[in-house]
């Protein structure tokens, strides 16, 4: 008889594409992930994986199985929505994938409201970037998301996901001090032509926002530097080396040197809980997705100060 937790663990390197992102997923180390996928197929007298450079890849005997895997382990998730239904009271392991700055400025004091508000239910948190985790979400990998998309980029929502929303994070645009926009009472888009722009690396929301909407505006955006985290690029903008615009998330005081400007209209991203159809009823996703919404007017007020 195949057994599920082999089973999860093969289709967890199909989802997540090496044993190392498979073993971060299910909390385990590369070697628990490699040694179950071993006896996985001493068990089916198969091969399941073949090494491809410094990776692995499925076979196709591989890729067949993580069909009836995700099949059984949809099953499995049902069986236990069914039952943390009947109990009426949010339990089990429960797994969210959340972008950075709302892993960082929203999910601590939501998780730890939980955790003493609910002690049978154990969430676990990974950061993860926002269109990554909703194919996450879709294909079982975790149970629910934290995402966001601004006005002109929309954020999809595949067939079998449900969604809501928590709230709406504003954005500003950071200026050195002595810039001539510094002190300005509001900014038009149009007026951005020029600038150095200091923002997040290509296929990033905030990078693909930032260049359709001053090429919307008439202007090509000259970046000159990119970095991953918000906190590098407000260093970057107070050392001068250009200007950014950065959501009030996550994004912590400003250090000297850093000048907020508002942009009119005032950019705009929203965020969302994520989860799939088939554990709606679960009282851990409703917990979860409340107590988000909870949170957000505190958190948001926090981070306009």
């Amino acid at each position: 008889m195949l057994d599920l937790q082999r089973l999860r663990a093969l289709h967890a390197v199909s989802v997540h594409g090496t044993v190392g992102a498979a073993a971060a997923a299910l909390g385990y180390t590369p070697s628990a992930v490699s040694q179950q996928i071993a006896k996985l197929e001493r068990e089916t007298r198969t091969v399941l994986l073949e090494r491809e450079g410094r990776g692995v890849r499925l076979t196709a005997d591989a890729l067949q199985l993580v069909v009836t895997a995700h099949e059984l382990l949809a099953i499995v998730e049902r069986a236990e929505t069914e039952l943390e239904e009947r109990r009426g009271v949010p339990s089990g392991r429960l797994t969210i994938a959340a972008f950075a700055s709302a892993a960082r400025g929203l999910l601590p004091g939501v998780l730890a409201d939980l955790a003493v508000r609910h002690p049978a239910l154990d969430t676990r948190l990974t950061e993860i970037d926002p269109h990554l985790s909703v194919d996450l979400v879709a294909k079982g990998a975790v149970d629910l998301v934290v995402a966001h998309d601004w006005d002109i980029a929309p954020l999809p929502c595949p067939a079998g996901v449900e969604q809501a929303v928590i709230g709406d994070d504003l954005c500003d645009l950071l200026v050195p001090e002595g810039h001539p926009l510094a002190g300005r009472k509001a900014v038009r888009r149009a007026e951005l032509g020029g600038e150095r722009w200091i923002c997040q690396p290509p296929g990033r929301v905030c990078h693909d926002w930032l260049v359709r909407t001053l090429r919307a505006a008439g202007h090509e955006p000259e970046i000159v530097h990119q970095a991953e985290e918000n906190p590098t690029l407000v260093a970057l903008v107070a050392a001068g080396l250009g200007v950014a615009l950065i959501p009030r998330l996550g994004r912590g005081p400003l250090p000297a040197g850093v000048a907020v400007v508002p942009l009119d209209p005032m950019p705009v991203r929203r965020l969302y809980a994520l989860w799939r159809e088939g554990a709606a009823g679960r009282p851990a996703i409703a917990e979860t997705v409340r107590t988000l919404r909870e949170h957000w007017p505190k958190v948001a007020a926090h981070a306009s100060r």
